[in-house]
């Protein structure tokens, strides 16, 4: 039987990497064959493209591109993000034909985030959201995915929370285009159906468990 292919998408600072992690090892206590991968892949030549170049990461204190990694035509850096997708989906491939759940923290569902979120008008963006579909899955014949996830972080809750980090990169410096990209993600979050999680309860962050809780209990109803 074929595998899954599981997307944890979120807003800044929603926990991405952290419940991805925490959901793969639940599964595997289920006896559930399982893995997980998290895009871009930086340690991988197309991941060092994105990392270092266009965001300004690791070794590279700042984008290559004059105007800044923000200002960049979405349609450009749409390629890079894809190309590093598809350079790295063989492996990938290879356990979804084993019967693998296949966990991405973020995946084509960004590119539709945080490039679509660069354009205002809505007509315009939504034809952004197709091209985009049309370049990942058709063109490059990439997965689609069995479920997506969506951590919903609240951007005033965001702000406080990433004064923890020791690094952000040339998107995280943007607070508007921060506040742009949450409402894309509520945006998509409605148009293609994903599972919503809030983050936030009774003005509250919600403990990493309690949030793990309900990302679990939806994977399980799904799967019924």
């Amino acid at each position: 039987m074929k595998g899954k292919i599981i997307v944890i998408e979120g807003t800044d600072c929603s926990g991405k990497e952290t419940q991805s992690k925490l959901l793969e090892e639940r599964l595997k206590k289920d006896k559930i064959k399982c893995i997980r991968f998290s895009f871009p892949m930086y340690d991988t030549p197309t991941g060092k493209i994105v990392g270092g170049p266009y965001l300004g990461k690791e070794e590279i204190s700042e984008s290559y591109f004059d105007e800044g990694a923000v200002n960049v035509d979405p349609h450009v850096i749409c390629l890079y993000y894809a190309a590093d997708r598809k350079y790295n989906m063989k492996k990938i491939e290879e356990y979804l034909e084993k019967g693998y759940y296949v966990i991405l923290d973020r995946y084509t569902t960004s590119n539709l985030a945080h490039q679509g979120s660069k354009i205002t008008d809505p007509d315009e963006r939504f034809n952004m959201y197709q091209w985009i579909d049309k370049l990942e899955y058709w063109l490059l014949r990439l997965p689609k995915p069995d479920l997506t996830i969506f951590l919903h972080m609240p951007l005033k809750y965001s702000l406080e929370l990433r004064k923890n980090r020791e690094s952000i990169d040339e998107h995280e410096k943007d607070e508007n285009y921060l506040r742009q990209s949450e409402e894309c993600y509520i945006e998509l979050s409605e148009l293609y159906n994903w599972s919503k999680v809030e983050c936030i309860k009774d003005n509250k962050i919600r403990t990493i468990e309690d949030i793990n809780d309900e990302i679990y209990n939806i994977i399980k109803t799904k799967n019924n």
